[in-house]
């Protein structure tokens, strides 16, 4: 097993309501999960091979719940990454040289029929992890925004945390609100859901961590 290990941003939004059930181990409240996400690596490794700077993401349409499989997924690697850093890459995010079931990469993977052939493109993007706000654009296959949740009354910012001692793709995560439009193969239209913000320490034995669970 090649070690790898990668730091940085995340931006997930899924068709959820605002706390995803997911996180609580629960069905998806719409019977089924469609998901896009992206990935600032900001410090990273596969073997000898860097990955710091290069940027990833990914659109996701399951049926009915995760774990029950049936998925259909499209992959997006950042194009300034070379040959080496592309399939570096694409082994980490297909659970290769990964314990079993220790990151969403691997368990993610385990649930896919129909993976399409990867796209190497401009993917660009920002994610205020604090501020619960990010933008991530890659052309002709995803536009997605988040906010801040907003209280329906003052219209002020409302903050809610997630943390997971023990989860396999983040600490901590701030929840927000995602809208996404998809194109391509996997066509998905989010509105205002669940939108998560996270830092993400990872490596081939799942989340590296600096917490220690209560």
């Amino acid at each position: 097993m090649t070690p790898w290990e990668l730091k940085g941003r995340e931006f997930i939004n899924c068709t959820c309501d605002y706390g995803c059930n997911c996180q609580f181990n629960a069905l998806p409240d719409k019977g089924y999960c469609h998901a896009v996400a992206a990935i600032i690596i900001e410090e990273g490794h596969h073997g000898d091979t860097r990955l710091d700077g290069l940027n990833i993401g990914a659109i996701f349409k399951w049926p009915k719940a995760i774990h029950e499989g049936n998925g259909e997924a499209v992959a997006f690697v950042d194009e300034r990454a070379d040959e080496a850093q592309r399939e570096a890459l694409l082994k980490i995010m297909t659970g290769q040289d990964t314990a079993p079931f220790a990151t969403m990469f691997a368990v993610f993977a385990s649930t896919v029929t129909t993976m399409h052939p990867p796209v190497f493109t401009t993917i660009t993007a920002e994610v205020d992890v604090d501020g619960r706000r990010g933008r991530v654009r890659i052309p002709g296959y995803v536009e997605m925004q988040g906010r801040p949740i907003l209280n329906p009354v003052t219209g002020a910012e409302h903050r809610v945390q997630i943390l997971m001692p023990e989860g396999f793709e983040y600490e901590m995560a701030e929840i927000g609100s995602g809208t996404s439009t998809t194109g391509g193969p996997v066509r998905v239209e989010i509105e205002d859901k669940y939108g998560q913000f996270a830092r993400l320490h990872l490596n081939n034995d799942g989340v590296v961590r600096s917490r220690r669970a209560a």
